[in-house]
């Protein structure tokens, strides 16, 4: 499938509605993301859903789609249809008959919300793979009344916001993705088997995105330094860089309604949680499957 559209962030984007699909779009920023309503993600999609809706998602990037309801099964469906799955770290793979389906949640052992809450670095899922992920799904399952958001960063627009000087400088250049040292930085120790399941992987760290030939940032926590440049000042680049590139002129923030499902793409955003709902007395329950991405350039 071949998206069919970029948006240009410069231009306000309009409505759309397909008529004869039964759905319409509707963007929720100038900069990027869009709602989706009149969808049923738990049926299949035809050919000419399945397209639009693929056009959709490479035009704004994040997609909302509205009052949903599915089950593991259904999602992982639905996430199919788009793709082969991309398989979950040895510490994050679904528990049940669903290994695919990865539960993001900040309830303890005891099914008590733990104060605690994951994801909160901004990174692209799976930028520590091969072939990273070219997209994620999330689906709410149990939410906090307020807060809670997810947060992207349109890196499309923060390339296109450096200088030509920098830009040319930063082109060619590539970078080191190592789910172990990103997580070495977050005080987790990670086992032998574990590593062995993710080794690091190098990266342009100015991609060209398969879909729409532009150039966007290719970063994140996963990024750890530079290839032939000294660690700390390859890592003090990338620190700079995702400083500029999350600065809220880049940002949007998805606020959380019971029933959506979040699908953004990886190639071109970096994402995080943000904290803002007491963790410790309210559940944030969400399913997450990923899409298997192509070899960067």
């Amino acid at each position: 499938m071949k998206g069919l559209q970029t948006m240009n962030v410069r231009t306000k984007p309009q409505s759309q509605t397909y008529t004869d699909l039964g759905f319409e779009v509707n963007p929720l920023s100038e900069l990027m993301a869009a709602e989706v309503v009149g969808l049923d993600l738990s049926q299949p999609f035809d050919d000419a859903t399945r397209e639009a809706v693929y056009d959709a998602f490479v035009t704004y990037h994040v997609l909302a789609f509205r009052d949903q309801q599915l089950t593991k099964a259904q999602q992982v469906a639905f996430s199919e249809q788009f793709g082969p799955l991309e398989r979950h770290t040895l510490s994050n793979r679904g528990a049940d008959a669903f290994p695919m389906v990865h539960v993001v949640s900040n309830l303890n052992a005891d099914g008590v919300p733990s104060g605690k809450l994951g994801s909160r670095e901004w990174h692209t899922d799976k930028s520590f793979r091969p072939a990273p992920s070219m997209a994620t799904i999330l689906h709410g399952i149990e939410l906090p009344p307020s807060g809670g958001d997810t947060c992207f960063a349109n890196m499309y627009a923060a390339y296109e916001a450096l200088p030509d000087a920098e830009q040319a400088e930063l082109d060619g250049l590539r970078v080191v993705h190592s789910w172990v040292l990103s997580r070495a930085n977050l005080g987790r120790t990670m086992s032998e088997e574990e590593k062995r399941d993710a080794p690091d992987t190098s990266h342009p760290l100015v991609r060209t995105h398969p879909d729409t030939g532009r150039k966007c940032l290719f970063m994140g926590i996963h990024a750890s330094y530079l290839e032939g440049m000294p660690v700390e000042e390859g890592r003090a680049r990338i620190e700079q860089l995702e400083a500029h590139a999350t600065q809220e002129r880049f940002v949007y923030r998805h606020q959380w309604r019971p029933g959506d499902v979040l699908m953004w793409d990886n190639r071109c955003l970096l994402h995080c949680a943000d904290a803002n709902f007491d963790a410790a007395r309210y559940a944030r329950v969400l399913n997450r499957t990923c899409l298997r991405g192509t070899p960067t350039a």
